[in-house]
């Protein structure tokens, strides 16, 4: 009886390290490193195909969840090889390996499986407004040029006190857009992992102006919510006294992030949000001084731009 049991206990114990051990191996995750030591986690991941710029190296996708780091969302990816865009169309299903390292991200290994289905018709119309069902009439708010005053938005700052941007004057404000719910490290992160290092670079300086500040503004303000906004400015070491961590309703938020040339979703579930990026630089006038599209800049950029500025009449 006892070797029975015995026999039934080492079965079992082999049947649950072979189930452990499957389950390894078909992870959907994994980790390896780079030439230089860096960590690379390697994710594989489904989505249906928006768009595409081969001559850019870009994908836009919209894919599914990827359990443990981002929710279902849509977002441009980068490729490294064109190669990989080659017969690729929108509306293909498609599985890739993401390849995401602490300040950087992008895609490979990717294969349509589902080819596109072929449509004739016109996009749905929306009766209400006569364009396409999904799309709606933005703002009617003229672009924002360099030399031009910056109108006097009001927003919540993140701890849920009423701001406006003239309470900055005398200040080079730095602002950026970004949403909390944003991981992927080329995108909001990168936003705010570029303010972090402009505080700490010019909060270190013994000499200069000091007339500086930060602001982050949510385009997601129906989960951003001022105590949301406090926690993810403690995750990036936000001082107070020099980044505001901001929010408030879309139609406060939405004008001003139009007339810089920001695009984002509103109404939409976060699967189906899609974003560029706009970071600007407001003199102690209250004029735009400088805009930085993209991700294309550093926090050293950001804080050479501020002190530059801050000495502006």
């Amino acid at each position: 009886m006892f070797r029975r049991m015995q026999y039934l206990l080492s079965w079992g114990t082999l049947l649950g390290i072979s189930a452990w051990l499957l389950l390894a191996g078909c992870s959907p995750r994994t980790t390896d490193s780079t030439a230089d030591g860096h960590s690379i986690t390697n994710y594989q991941v489904k989505g249906v195909v928006k768009s595409l710029q081969p001559e850019e190296k870009e994908i836009v996708i919209k894919h599914e969840e990827i359990p443990g780091y981002m929710m279902a969302m849509t977002m441009p990816f980068s490729v490294r090889d064109t190669n990989e865009l080659r017969g690729v169309k929108p509306g293909d299903s498609v599985e890739f390996r993401m390849r995401v390292t602490e300040t950087d991200g992008w895609i490979d290994q990717l294969k349509v499986t589902a080819a596109a289905a072929p449509t004739n018709s016109a996009p749905p119309q929306n009766s209400e407004t006569n364009s396409p069902k999904g799309f709606r009439v933005l703002p009617n708010v003229p672009e924002l040029q360099v030399g031009e005053l910056v109108p006097d938005y009001s927003f919540t700052n993140q701890f849920g006190v009423p701001i406006k941007l003239s309470q900055f004057r005398g200040q080079a404000l730095a602002v950026t857009f970004i949403f909390t719910r944003c991981p992927f490290p080329l995108f909001c992160p990168r936003m705010s992992d570029a303010f972090s290092t402009a505080q700490k670079e010019l909060l270190k300086r013994t000499s200069g102006p000091t007339n500086w500040q930060l602001l982050s503004i949510s385009f997601d303000p129906e989960f951003d919510t001022p105590g949301i906004m406090k926690s993810y400015g403690q995750r990036w070491g936000a001082d107070p006294k020099h980044w505001t961590l901001a929010t408030g309703s879309f139609d406060q938020i939405e004008p001003f992030a139009v007339s810089v040339g920001l695009y984002f979703g509103r109404g939409v579930s976060i699967a189906d949000q899609n974003h560029n990026l706009r970071t600007l630089i407001i003199g102690p006038t209250g004029r735009l001084v400088k805009l930085f599209p993209g991700n294309e800049w550093t926090g050293a950029d950001l804080a050479e731009a501020l002190l530059e500025a801050a000495q502006t009449k």
